[in-house]
């Protein structure tokens, strides 16, 4: 005896199978095309996307920051932050600074550079007469955002940071 399935419930079912496996073929292939870390959900941590700008920036002389550091510089709360990465000067006669900042919403970006404004003008006010060399570097600052990220960058590699940091949000 033999068992014959309707053709047309085979077909439906094959078809089916087909559109599923299609739609998880273009699903990987545009995940891949994000620019972010796999997994991230869109939203890379401001640690992975320094790991994409670090090889750019010369370190040897500055020390990591902590939320105190960033609170006191920038007047940028823990509530505001997603997270961050910081480094400064180890010597407050340099004007060598590093941020990269993911904030929880990328609205506040406006009000956040604003207040790294504000340090910006302090750091020029203390610098123009008495350092001209570190005046010079925080002239020619770097300070950007994209999306929930803000990148500050006061540092003789500014130029090739700014680019580390475009590039990494590709």
């Amino acid at each position: 005896m033999t068992i014959r399935r309707g053709r047309g419930k085979g077909r439906g079912m094959g078809a089916l199978l087909a559109l599923i496996a299609a739609m998880a073929v273009i699903a990987v292939l545009t995940a891949g095309c994000s620019g972010e870390e796999p997994g991230s959900g869109g939203k890379a941590t401001a640690a992975e996307v320094w790991e994409r700008i670090r090889p750019a920036a010369d370190l040897e002389e500055m020390k990591q920051g902590d939320g105190d550091k960033l609170l006191k510089l920038y007047s940028i709360t823990a509530d505001e932050v997603e997270d961050f990465v910081l480094y400064t000067a180890s010597s407050n006669v340099k004007a060598d600074e590093l941020a990269l900042i993911r904030l929880k919403d990328a609205k506040q970006s406006g009000g956040v550079k604003e207040r790294i404004m504000q340090h910006i003008e302090a750091q020029t006010a203390k610098f123009k007469d008495y350092r001209p060399a570190e005046y010079a570097l925080v002239e020619k600052h770097v300070l950007t955002a994209k999306g929930p990220y803000v990148f500050f960058a006061v540092s003789k590699q500014a130029d090739e940071l700014e680019q580390a940091f475009n590039e990494a949000l590709k």
